[in-house]
């Protein structure tokens, strides 16, 4: 987002990661994205960034909120801790300032938020963005929807379409709340659609049928389309787990089946996967990446995660080739840093996508990839 709006506005990126910080200072990535890579070497760019939240709030228009709000099992929330810590922040430094939040959120959250930091100045944006191409997504915007329908809104909707590339963007905008269930309702969605098409795979290698075929022929339907149907190990990943959970959590009180049904798919699908792999007697069984997508570099709550668990709790040796890990050992098991080494000590070898680099050992590669992307 800093980058985007950086191209015709001043913008200032704050984040209590000096790291992070430092790495920007000089114009380096501190996330794998190859078009957030290309725009910090743009000399034109507007940007100043900063650790103090008072340089990076004061005299702003609009402070956009984007830290995490990881689920918590234990509460079955999302923990929103961060956000409202901000958005105090914000109120207080900067009352005048509207406090755009993009991190996801549950459903009613920010009318919430409004009234107990008693400001107005406060609006939700979802955003829909994939791994690796989050800058991207927001050049080529499929939709802008903002959580309010006055001035505030429109005037902030407008700053995404001037940034964005495409044109006749489609702009929505909504109440807050009916904003903060569009984010939930369209990753449940695809969530739905992964988990189909993997029951859909599930079905087919039980009884021996051609897969591709079948997710072939069903996807000629013009009604259901060849995209978003390539089998995988489970749907993963930072948003689709944490936003179903949070879905279903929002359904305590309203009578609902299908959405507790995608969350339990996710699941079924993680048994049937590891327990196709234990069925090939392996001794050592190896982990070609925990990223969930190509050209990515985040692994949280990835689904190769969950059969690596299941298969390691069947006593077989797992080793895991992760190039962005740093430690020697990933939930007690062995990191390798050498993929030969990988392909020579692995009997199966686990690859949620299959990729070039693996095709000289495809005899020992286990995967569910039909199609060859994400």
């Amino acid at each position: 987002m800093a980058l985007l709006l950086a191209e015709h506005h001043d913008v200032v990126a704050y984040d209590i990661d000096e790291g992070r910080i430092e790495m920007l200072r000089h114009r380096r990535s501190p996330i794998s994205d190859p078009d957030i890579e290309a725009r910090l070497a743009s000399p034109d760019l507007r940007l100043r960034v900063t650790t103090d939240k008072h340089e990076a709030y004061a005299g702003a228009e609009f402070v956009v909120v984007a830290t995490p709000t990881n689920y918590d099992e234990r509460t079955n929330y999302f923990d929103t801790s961060s956000v409202e810590q901000v958005v105090g922040d914000v109120v207080a430094i900067n009352p005048d300032a509207t406090a755009v939040i993009k991190s996801t959120i549950p459903v009613g959250y920010t009318a919430g938020l409004r009234q107990r930091l008693g400001s107005e100045n406060i609006l939700f944006s979802p955003e829909f963005l994939r791994e690796g191409r989050a800058l991207h997504d927001n050049l080529h915007p499929s939709r802008i929807i903002v959580g309010d329908l006055g001035p505030r809104g429109r005037r902030f909707a407008d700053l995404l379409a001037e940034a964005a590339l495409d044109d006749d963007v489609p702009v929505l905008l909504t109440d807050s709340t009916e904003a903060e269930a569009i984010k939930l309702f369209a990753n449940t969605y695809l969530a739905m659609r992964v988990a189909f098409f993997n029951e859909l795979d599930t079905y087919a290698a039980t009884h021996g049928l051609d897969t591709r075929q079948i997710i072939e022929g069903v996807g000629l339907d013009p009604r259901i389309g060849p995209h978003y149907n390539n089998p995988s190990f489970g749907y993963g990943g930072y948003c689709l787990p944490k936003d179903t959970k949070q879905l279903l959590a929002n359904y305590a009180d309203v009578p609902q089946t299908l959405i507790s049904a995608i969350v339990t798919a996710n699941t079924t699908r993680k048994d049937f996967v590891a327990a196709d792999i234990v069925s090939r007697a392996p001794k050592v069984v190896g982990i070609h990446r925990l990223i969930m997508k190509a050209g990515s570099d985040n692994f949280r709550s990835s689904s190769v995660q969950g059969v690596m668990k299941r298969v390691k709790a069947k006593g077989i040796d797992v080793i895991v080739y992760e190039p962005e890990l740093e430690g020697d050992r990933f939930y007690g098991s062995e990191v390798v840093r050498d993929l030969d080494e990988l392909k020579r000590r692995s009997d199966v070898i686990v690859a949620n996508r299959l990729v070039d680099e693996l095709r000289d050992v495809a005899d020992k590669v286990y995967t569910r990839d039909l199609f060859g992307n994400d």
